[in-house]
């Protein structure tokens, strides 16, 4: 990307890489993970977005060809897979050791490039700042995509309650089918009626919170005393072209969701939201988290669309649909 702004200036280009420095790995890139953090910084979006000209990416998987001089733990022909702060849409990355991992044998390329951002978002906001406990009844919105089938698995692993929320129709079968959310509904104009009916008297504990708008209020109102929301994501905001509505997105902006903390001692609520970028700058931290979610042992994230470097832009364009299921892959 020459500068953020449009996603049709993102182009490709080729550049010299120098060897790895003392304390980095070279790694040759063989896939790349998509997440909605990209389309937010190619068009200027995210808070985060580098200043000038800069590479998207978040996540890749690869082999690693060369290693520095102080690097211990990696050897020349090592799988792994890396987490970056931008940088990521690339065929070869110089990459501190500690930002990349062991990549396991039985997973592939694909596999392993839609884990890192994916899991660790979704074991943060549930672990660290949700308060995971078994017998809890979580929702989970965008529950077909990448952060929704990596948090219903984790939640599983508490055993936790699901309600899992989507946006088209066609997902809902493709959830009951795939994965073990106890229920799943379809977020519509009828969204409320819908939730209290698959709570069912159940108290609702935890939302992890990627939408926004009405859905975000509504949410709100259905969470019981004690609970928590958990905001790592506005899907209100995304736009299906290559540049930001602005008048649209100053609408909505304007008619936002606001919750008076003045009331929340009253209502005994909790909203809570992060930034991935965050963790990236806490490097101890996002090991000590790595290490619980590898304990768990989960499946590996499902990829639903795999496409190759040429196809970048028609890659995006199907991820800023919204009609898009698991991962959406791009192999180098």
């Amino acid at each position: 990307m020459p500068k953020a702004g449009s996603i049709r200036d993102l182009k490709r280009v080729s550049e010299e890489l120098g060897p790895p420095g003392a304390d980095e790995v070279c790694v040759k890139v063989e896939a790349i993970g998509l997440n909605f953090a990209d389309i937010f910084a190619m068009q200027g979006l995210y808070s985060a977005t580098p200043q000038g000209s800069f590479i998207p990416g978040l996540e890749y998987a690869g082999v690693v060809i060369a290693v520095g001089a102080d690097v211990q733990e990696w050897k020349v022909g090592d799988r792994v897979m890396g987490a970056t702060k931008f940088g990521g849409y690339v065929s070869h990355i110089n990459s501190h050791h500690r930002y990349v991992i062991a990549l396991p044998q039985e997973w592939s390329f694909e596999e392993g490039a839609g884990f890192l951002v994916q899991g660790l978002t979704a074991y943060y906001a549930l672990t660290e700042l949700g308060n995971l406990k078994s017998g809890m009844t979580v929702l989970i919105h965008s529950a077909a995509g990448g952060v929704g089938i990596l948090a219903n698995r984790i939640c599983k692993k508490y055993g936790a309650y699901t309600i899992g929320t989507v946006g088209q129709a066609g997902k809902v079968d493709f959830l009951r089918r795939e994965e073990a959310y106890d229920d799943v509904i379809l977020r519509d104009g009828d969204f409320y009626t819908k939730l209290t009916g698959a709570l069912a008297g159940r108290p609702l504990h935890l939302i992890m919170e990627c939408i926004g708008g009405k859905v975000l209020m509504q949410g709100w109102k259905a969470m019981a005393p004690m609970g928590r929301m958990v905001v790592y994501g506005n899907a209100s905001f995304t736009t299906h072209g290559s540049k930001p509505n602005y008048p649209k997105l100053y609408w909505r902006y304007l008619r936002r969701p606001q919750i008076d903390p003045l009331r929340l001692p009253t209502q005994n609520k909790s909203l809570m939201g992060f930034n991935l970028i965050y963790l990236y700058e806490q490097t101890d931290l996002m090991h000590q988290l790595l290490h619980g979610l590898q304990a768990l042992q989960l499946k590996p994230q499902h990829v639903g669309h795999v496409f190759s470097f040429d196809q970048m832009h028609e890659a995006i364009h199907l991820f800023q649909q919204g009609k898009t299921v698991g991962k959406v892959v791009v192999r180098v």
